[in-house]
Parts: structure tokens; C-alpha cells; sequence
């Protein structure tokens, strides 16, 4: 297993976010982290990716706890993140944005050429033109998101809501990189998504979080025809 998780917990005051969250993945499968709003997913994706720190329990990456770890070193370590609303840095242009991530984003020690040709190599696997930020629509942002945290040269993909504020063609499109870069790049992905449809189709297996617990571990057919994940999550709304 690349990535082993094991009773993660993570309180905020008297409100238990993420209790005894345990699950793992294994080298370059993609797994869905899904679940209702508040059910404790970005609490979790933001613990295994060193933006939080856990109460209790551990992260396992390559066999090495890296829980509590500052996002820095975890990003050294071989994970590579986005983020939900993109901020890139719009007085760079794209070619820049993905540049700075490969620079300082990796552990390799790039040199500033290094980076500016895997920042090009980069663009290029995600579809995405060497131009301005500003102006870019929300498609094009979140290849310039990938393009940047896939400039890291992770081991493992954290990738979160990457379908969010697309049209479904610009849905259906993403899904398909996703799949291709696993493929090209040899990466694991961990994918956090509320578009259950495509989402489905994509990955091997999903995690399903309720109130901070895992409810369910498994196939995407098997999790369509669980009794407590259609209850709480999937309710009426077939997976198309």
C-alpha cells in the first residue's frame, strides 16, 4: 500500500470532525473519497496532506508516518495536492505559475531551467496554452491547478472537487485526464468529488465518510447498492 491511514481523528473544540478515519490505497489505484457535506472529508484530505495537524491516529506514506507534518514536507515527501478554488499567482503567467510549483514544490532540487521545461512538459500532458492567467475560464484553471501540483512530481495525486464549476462536457473531459495521467505518470490518486456520476465511472474503489466515520469501503457498483450510503448520501438520485 502507498498510502495507509489509520484512526484518524481531528476535534475542533467539542466538535469531532474526522473520528477513528481509517482507509488505504494502493499504488496507482484511484480511490473516491466521497460523502454528504460535513461528513468529514476535506477535514481528512487536508490531514493527509500536512494542512492539518490530527488529534490522534496516523498517515503512512511509502511506510513512513508523515502525520503532522508541515504541508511543505509532505510535498517533498512524494504528495501532491489541489485545491478546490484555484489561486494562482495572476502577475505570473501560466508558464510561471507551473514553474514555481516545480521549483519549490519539489524535493528534487530543480534548477530554474529544470523547472521552466517540466513546467512546459507539464502544460502540454494536461492540454493547457503557455499564456496570461488572467482570463482564464474555469476550465482552463483547474488544468493550470493539475498542471501545478503534477509539477511537484508526486508518487500521490490529492485531487479535490476537480469537476467543480464545470459544464458536464468540461466534467467528462477532466475525468478522462485523470485516467490518462494515472496511466502516463504511473500516479495514485485520491479524488474528493460530489459529481457522483462521473466520479463512478473513474475510480477503482471509494471511501464513504458520514459524521467524521468511514461507512463504507469498496467497489463504486457495491457502494450504489449499500442500504446506508443510498440512505445517507446518494438517497434517491440514481448514479447515472
Amino acid at each position: 500500500m502507498l498510502l495507509e491511514v489509520s484512526r484518524l481523528t481531528k476535534r475542533f473544540g467539542g466538535f469531532t470532525a474526522v473520528s477513528g478515519v481509517s482507509f488505504d490505497v494502493a499504488e496507482g489505484e484511484i480511490l473516491g473519497l466521497i460523502g454528504p457535506n460535513g461528513s468529514g472529508k476535506s477535514t481528512t484530505f487536508n490531514l493527509v496532506a500536512g494542512a492539518l495537524k490530527p488529534d490522534s491516529g496516523s498517515v503512512r506514506f511509502c511506510g513512513a508516518d508523515i502525520a503532522g507534518l508541515p504541508a511543505y514536507r509532505v510535498a517533498h515527501a512524494g504528495i501532491g495536492r489541489t485545491y478546490q478554488i484555484p489561486r494562482p499567482f495572476k502577475k505570473l503567467s501560466v508558464l510561471e505559475n507551473v514553474a514555481l510549483a516545480a521549483f519549490y514544490g519539489s524535493n528534487a532540487r530543480v534548477s530554474r531551467e529544470k523547472s521552466f521545461a517540466l513546467a512546459s512538459e507539464t502544460l502540454k500532458l494536461v492540454g493547457l496554452q503557455e499564456t496570461g492567467v488572467v482570463g482564464l475560464g474555469a476550465a482552463a484553471l483547474k488544468k493550470l491547478e493539475l498542471a501545478r501540483a503534477l509539477a511537484t512530481q508526486p508518487r500521490l495525486l490529492l485531487a479535490d472537487e476537480s469537476l467543480n464549476g464545470l459544464d458536464h462536457s468540461e466534467m467528462e473531459q477532466a475525468a478522462d485526464m485523470l485516467q490518462r495521467i494515472r496511466r502516463e505518470k504511473g500516479l495514485t490518486i485520491v479524488w474528493v468529488e460530489h459529481i457522483m456520476g462521473v466520479l463512478m465511472r473513474v475510480v477503482d474503489r471509494v471511501v464513504v465518510l458520514d459524521h467524521g466515520e468511514v461507512i463504507f469501503t469498496g467497489a463504486p457498483k457495491d457502494a450504489q447498492n449499500d442500504k446506508r450510503v443510498v440512505e445517507v448520501y446518494l438517497g434517491s438520485e440514481a448514479v447515472a
